[in-house]
């Protein structure tokens, strides 16, 4: 029965083909690179261009990309954790970051994406699911060490579930025929949003711009809301008390003016006309906080596609 449950859940977990990534030169040879061609310089172009508010995501990503894909032999896998409130900008970066460092894009079958609720909804089926997880993870490292695993809304997974990836994150696990250390891991969650929030807000208060804002102005205290949250995936976990994760990625609330850059692509991308009158209806009719100062926007700019429906 463990079996075939443990097969279903391969099954869900994969995309179309997902065995092909048992590509026998890839495994015999070690030299393949499995579809991985980095374009970074493309890649800071699109956070430029298409990412609205988030000077300090693009810095740490890029960086922390430059000096990863630059190392020949990385002495662990990337770690990365995006932290911030919904609508963002987080889900949209990391399908970035997959376009511009597969050929496939976000078609490619060495990326894989694990939500709580679709892959791991039982907190009674816990110890499976660790089981799954790890053995999903290591075959596929096997079959190619530059996969990439994506792990959303690490604020709902069940606490304790995500250790059992403890030992690939770090410097000294052996995945045969495999270089492991190669890979990148990526942790999407909102916890340490209200603190980031709070950060920008003093800064607003303080009248300084919010380029101003630093790694170190906000990494603490998201750190330190990640580690009081019982619920949050990453209680009391091994990952975190190993300080395994290599770079915190702060996604910043959004002010009027990035939406209205936001409602501005979306009518681009719909093919229409950027009315100014139609921009400034969708930028008012959202919820902004603090209620007296209305500074930046309760939901980004995850709301826009429909409201721009809504006003048409």
């Amino acid at each position: 029965m463990a079996g075939g449950y443990s097969l279903l859940l391969l099954l869900i977990l994969g995309t179309g083909g997902c065995w092909e990534l048992l590509d026998l030169h890839c495994k015999v040879y070690n030299s393949c690179d499995c579809s991985f061609r980095p374009d970074l310089q493309a890649l800071d172009c699109d956070l430029a261009r298409n990412v609205f508010g988030q000077h300090l995501a693009r810095e740490q990503l890029v960086k922390a990309l430059k000096a990863f894909v630059g190392t020949e032999q990385p002495s662990k896998p990337l770690v990365l954790s995006f932290h911030g409130w919904s609508g963002t900008g987080k889900t949209f970066v990391s399908s970035l970051l997959v376009k511009h460092l597969y050929k496939d894009g976000n078609r490619s079958p060495y990326v894989h994406r694990f939500s709580p609720i679709l892959h791991f909804p039982h907190a009674q089926n816990v110890n499976q699911y660790k089981e799954d997880l790890k053995l999903w993870i290591q075959s596929n490292l096997t079959a190619c060490s530059r996969s990439m695993f994506l792990f959303e809304e690490m604020d709902k997974m069940h606490p304790g579930l995500i250790d059992v990836i403890t030992p690939f994150l770090g410097s000294s696990w052996v995945v045969f025929g495999s270089n492991y250390k190669k890979a990148i891991f990526v942790f999407v969650s909102n916890s340490g949003g209200e603190a980031i929030n709070n950060v920008a807000l003093n800064f607003w208060r303080a009248r300084k711009d919010r380029e101003e804002i630093q790694l170190s102005d906000v990494a603490p205290a998201i750190t330190k809301d990640v580690i009081a949250d019982q619920e949050h995936g990453f209680w009391q976990s091994e990952i975190m008390k190993q300080n395994l994760i290599d770079v915190i990625v702060p996604f910043l609330p959004l002010r009027p003016n990035h939406v209205r850059h936001c409602v501005r692509s979306e009518l681009e991308q719909m093919g229409l006309a950027s009315e100014e009158d139609l921009v400034h209806s969708v930028t008012d009719s959202l919820v902004y906080f603090p209620e007296e100062e209305k500074v930046f926007s309760s939901t980004g700019c995850k709301t826009v596609a429909f409201r721009i429906d809504y006003y048409l």
